[in-house]
């Protein structure tokens, strides 16, 4: 790559890495103070709270990326042709390709990051998520028991805490009434949650286990200095986890489990979101050429450009519902497969040939006052010899 070229990729690349940040952070943050609620009212800790949030970040890099992209691409144009260093490029005679290549590399970039991001990352971010989340939900003491409150659940057991004290809680009630016949009470001065080999435990300190025997009057009190409880039991959220299709893996959406009733009650969906996939990285290359191609002519700084510009943000808008439409519409029907890929084949295909036509015209033009220059100087000497 010539010095002219990276010049170029440095001014494009420099506004892509500003764009991404700056987008990214500000949407990342609106969806970050949706996720305080974790902080509040579940009780977990910051750490959750940026492990939560920031496995979300893979999905929105790969939504910003081809609008940065885009919006790096009008700003190096305009900037070049501000400078009137695009002027100078034109009348130097630098072909329309060699301007297009330090975009293109950045586009290729941009198109390897959008589509590793989106085939292996961002469903394995998902599916993390979708984890954390529902671990979070299970959670039966930080998130099911109030302050003061008897709290009873579906499968019989009821629980009930005087307060908290930091971490621990304090003047622990808990019945468990799953077993009608032999009902258990634990009565605790006080307890804490504690995770030990991927299980929940409830730890118990100097309190006692009260055990009803089954058909009989007596009850059996065994008192303790410390008792742990497991809380799995405790979970409402039984069985096991079902993903959806955005939650799980390239391979999976390739070959799914056709048994299995989910995928045959959302079948449309798994085959919609395998091809989203499959096309994410044509965007960025197709936002890039709408850009070049509305952009990439030199125009005096008279000129206003605002049009060009418009016209630039309509044909990346009408993109991109052209491709939302078609990724719904797969859902219903395999055919519409053939706009998800090709809308974003169709925008690139339709802005190289206008790059191409703006290039004919130019040489066009250039030829024209080429030979109406030379017929006036033929003119000029045949009036001198006459």
């Amino acid at each position: 790559m010539l010095l002219l070229e990276r010049y170029i990729l440095k001014i494009a690349f420099n506004a892509f890495a500003a764009c991404l940040i700056a987008l990214t952070g500000v949407i990342w943050i609106t969806q970050a103070l949706r996720e305080l609620d974790l902080l509040t009212a579940k009780g977990q800790t910051i750490m959750v709270f940026l492990t939560v949030t920031g496995l979300s970040l893979p999905a929105l890099i790969t939504v910003i990326s081809p609008v940065a992209l885009f919006i790096a691409t009008i700003y190096a144009l305009n900037k070049l042709n501000s400078d009137s260093e695009l002027i100078v490029m034109s009348a130097a005679g630098m072909p329309p390709r060699r301007l297009l290549k330090p975009f293109f590399a950045l586009s290729a970039f941009v198109c390897v990051i959008v589509g590793f991001m989106t085939i292996y990352v961002m469903p394995a971010s998902f599916q993390e998520m979708r984890d954390l989340v529902t671990k979070i939900r299970a959670d039966f003491v930080s998130n099911m028991v109030k302050e003061g409150q008897f709290t009873t659940l579906d499968n019989g057991i009821t629980f009930h805490f005087r307060e908290k004290s930091g971490d621990a809680l304090l003047g622990i009630f808990m019945q468990d009434m799953r077993d009608k016949e032999k009902p258990v009470v634990y009565l605790a001065e006080r307890g804490q949650a504690v995770e030990a080999d991927g299980q929940s435990y409830l730890v118990l300190e100097k309190g006692s286990v009260h055990r009803k025997e089954a058909n009989s009057k007596d009850t059996s009190i065994v008192a303790f200095e410390r008792y742990a409880v497991d809380l799995s039991a405790f979970n409402q959220d039984g069985g096991d986890v079902v993903y959806k299709p955005r939650e799980r893996s390239t391979m999976q959406l390739f070959s799914p489990d056709r048994n299995e009733f989910y995928y045959q009650f959302q079948s449309g969906r798994f085959r919609s979101e395998l091809h989203d996939r499959l096309s994410s990285w044509l965007y960025p290359l197709a936002m890039m050429m709408i850009a070049f191609a509305a952009l990439g002519d030199a125009q005096t700084t008279r000129q206003g450009r605002g049009l060009a510009i418009a016209t630039a943000v309509v044909g990346v808008v009408v993109l991109r519902i052209a491709g939302f439409a078609a990724s719904s519409a797969a859902i219903r029907t395999p055919w519409a497969l053939i706009g998800v890929y090709g809308a974003p084949i169709l925008a690139i295909g339709l802005a190289l040939i206008l790059t191409m036509q703006g290039t004919a015209l130019r040489r066009l033009r250039a030829s024209l006052n080429d030979l109406s220059a030379k017929l006036r100087l033929a003119r000029r000497a045949q009036s001198q010899g006459a």
